[in-house]
């Protein structure tokens, strides 16, 4: 199935400009008061696939790479979990175990482990000199189908909107930025099926470095999902607590 860099674009758009708006006080204060009339009952929730070792040596490696270059970009591991996005969405907390459940019910008929995913090439999207990049996947029909019965199976469940309330943060990083909350509102509606490029996020660059590592020959690999979850998100559509892991074929 060809690779859809246009749907990238889509994918990262919402991570890019967060990166810059963040450095914007003025958003900030906005956004402080937005959640000051938030939704606490109301979560923002990732429903992934957890990447194998193969993947996560492959993300870390470019995220080393990336930290040197933009110091103040993420690490990943701990509270920025590798992970491909399957969904992202906003629920009643008071509805997490049904979600939980009616998820459940899809990844026990499928069997993702045994799926051979193609990493094909480093992709990012930038503003001003700071591009926000991952590691780009094929699309494919098991991938694709997967989505559509998880947006499906939880549907009942899905809240319209959210505030920034609905998110995690930590003392570091205090403000959820406006344009993260329509981005996962949308996310079932705007980056499903023909709209849905899978991709391991690896850090912030700047874009002379991007440019450098694309031009660099890419060894294409393949990984596999080696699991399931639910996360809680934090700023910049972060996988940030865990919430409910769900078990996979064998």
């Amino acid at each position: 199935m060809k690779f859809r860099a246009n749907s990238l674009k889509l994918m990262f758009l919402c991570a890019t400009l967060v990166c810059a708006i963040a450095m914007q006080s003025a958003m900030a204060k906005a956004q402080q008061a937005t959640a000051a009339a938030g939704q606490d009952n109301v979560a923002a929730i990732d429903i992934l696939l957890d990447p194998d070792a193969t993947m996560i040596q492959h993300a870390q490696a470019a995220n080393a790479r990336l930290r040197e270059n933009f110091p103040k970009g993420f690490a990943l591991g701990g509270s920025h979990a590798p992970h491909v996005t399957l969904l992202q969405m906003y629920v009643n907390t008071a509805d997490l175990e049904k979600v939980y459940a009616a998820a459940g019910k899809v990844f026990a008929k499928e069997n993702p482990a045994s799926w051979k995913l193609k990493a094909v090439k480093y992709v990012y999207t930038a503003h001003e000199a700071i591009g926000l990049g991952a590691i780009a996947a094929e699309p494919t029909a098991d991938l694709l189908r997967l989505q559509q019965e998880l947006i499906d199976a939880v549907a009942p469940f899905a809240v319209p909107t959210g505030s920034a309330a609905a998110f995690v943060t930590t003392p570091e990083d205090p403000d959820i930025v406006a344009p993260l909350i329509p981005y996962v509102a949308g996310f079932a509606r705007e980056h499903s099926g023909d709209h849905y490029t899978p991709h391991v996020t690896v850090g912030i660059g700047t874009i002379a470095f991007w440019d450098a590592m694309i031009a660099e020959p890419f060894d294409t690999f393949t990984f596999s999902p080696a699991g399931a979850s639910v996360y809680h998100l934090g700023n910049y559509g972060t996988a940030m607590t865990l919430l409910h892991t769900f078990k996979l074929k064998n």
